[in-house]
Order: structure tokens, then sequence, then C-alpha cells
């Protein structure tokens, strides 16, 4: 039976701008999500899925339906964030050991008087927010994509290996080699992940501030708009698990981020300017 997204396809790809609206609603959260889990910066996300929604509506008559539609979107994802030129969060160039000598200089500071109650709130929630992308830059591309893929985004291995055009046994080898990296950070410093690690996001916030790791007056991701407004992340919820899935559901509990308004208005200005064709 033909889903109905599939039925959107057809009808975009006869020309209908109506379907090829529809879809760009429905795939355009989901890409602006792993481009920003690739990228680590919502303006450099946004530029890449802008421009790869092009891409997938330039090319749907080459979907031949081997797989979901979303997984075929996520293939030409992967592809276009593995090829792009370097974003500013790249360029920094983050290690695990840079990651390493900020939480070792992290806890001598406290709040300065003039931050609010309701500020120290927030900035420890950005600091959780941002540290989890920091992260994901200390692994190379790669295994990235792969960790994002498979345990953020909980694709199995047969859709990794579709979306990244590799074998299933070599995307597990990429997710096994990633989680590892991860999980050896974060058993030593997490206090999320070990009650025992003298790190925590309540610690190290007041020096994250200071060293300028957070910047009170840009609030990137605690404060960006979200698809679904979700309760406060609680970190209780992760005593009930065993060590590996606490890490699993920490990289998750990133909102569900609402990709930028204006992806629709800008997408079809594009086609309208006649300067993109909608079949290729």
């Amino acid at each position: 039976m033909q889903s109905d997204i599939e039925k959107q396809v057809e009808l975009a790809t006869s020309g209908e701008k109506k379907a090829l609206e529809n879809l760009v609603r429905h795939i355009q959260d989901g890409v602006y999500n792993l481009a920003l889990r690739m990228l680590a910066h919502p303006q450099d996300a946004e530029d890449a899925a802008q421009e790869i929604l092009i891409k997938v509506i330039t090319h749907l008559s080459s979907f031949r339906k081997e797989s979901k539609f979303m997984t075929w979107v996520y293939r030409i994802s992967a592809n276009h964030l593995l090829t792009t030129r370097k974003r500013r969060a790249e360029l920094k160039e983050t290690s695990f050991e840079q990651c390493q000598q900020q939480v070792n200089k992290g806890f001598a500071d406290t709040w300065h008087p003039s931050v609010s109650e309701a500020m120290q709130k927030l900035i420890v929630q950005e600091l959780r927010l941002n540290c989890l992308q920091t992260l994901l830059q200390c692994l190379d591309r790669n295994l990235r994509i792969a960790y994002a893929l498979g345990e953020i985004f909980e694709v199995n291995s047969t859709e990794g290996a579709y979306i990244l055009e590799i074998s299933a046994d070599a995307f597990r080898q990429r997710l096994s080699r990633a989680r590892k990296l991860i999980r050896k950070f974060m058993q030593k410093n997490c206090g999320l992940i070990n009650i025992k690690n003298p790190c925590s996001c309540e610690r190290l916030a007041p020096s994250s501030v200071k060293t300028g790791w957070v910047n009170p007056e840009k609030i990137i991701f605690a404060n960006h708009k979200r698809k679904h407004q979700t309760d406060e992340f609680d970190s209780s919820c992760l005593l009930e698990l065993d060590e590996i899935n606490r890490i699993a559901l920490l990289f998750r509990s990133h909102p569900d981020y609402a990709a930028p308004e204006t992806f629709i208005f800008n997408v079809k200005q594009l086609l309208d300017s006649g300067r993109f064709k909608l079949l290729q």
C-alpha cells in the first residue's frame, strides 16, 4: 500500500507545488537536527540544511522506494554533511584533551552576585547541551555521523549502512568506535554518568561563563525554538539505567529543535527564481 508521503513525492515530481511544500515541512526538522548534531551551530546547520533540502527536491525523481523516504533523505543529508566545507565548530579543531583541560580548571569559581537564579538555571542547561555538542565535535566526521544516526536518531545497522553507503558491519564498527571514545571521556568526567565524578553542570557553569564557553548574552541551545515543548531534563531518570544507556539517553535528551520558519519561504523563492529545476 502506498504511503501518504510516497503520494506526496509523486505529486511533487509531477509539478504540484503544494505537495512539494508538504514534503519540505515533513523532512525539514529531521534534516536540520542532523545538521546541527554534525555542525554544532544553528546558523551553520541552517545553511547546510537548506542546501540539503535543495538537493532533495531537485532529485526527487531519483527516489526509487528502495528505502523509507526519510531514510533516503538522510542519505542525501549524510553525503552532504560529510563532504561540506569545515564550518566554525570544526575550524576550532576541538579534542577530548581540550575538553579535559576545560573540566580540570573549572571548579574554583562561584556565581557573580549579579547573575540571577533564573539565569543560573538557564546557563546550567545551556552548558549541558553545549557540552554534548562539543563532545560530538571531538569525533571525526565519519564517527560523528555514525554516532548521530545510530545513537541519537536510533537508526538500525541496515538503515545506517544504506544512509552512509557502507556495509552493515562497517556501520556497526564505526558506531562502536564512537561509543567507546565518548564513553571513555564521560566515564572519567561526567557526574551525570557516574556520581563519583567531580564534574557537574552546576559546578562547572560559573567557570564556563568566565572562560567564555557560555555567553549569557548569547544563549544558543537552551533558548532554541523547539518542535515540541518539553519538560526540563530530569537527570534522576539516568540512575535507573546502566552506564551505556545513560550516555545514550543523555545525548537523546537534546530537545527536538524546530527548523527555521524561513525554510519553506526560501525554498519556494529559489525554485521560483529559475535557478533550480524541480526535476533532474
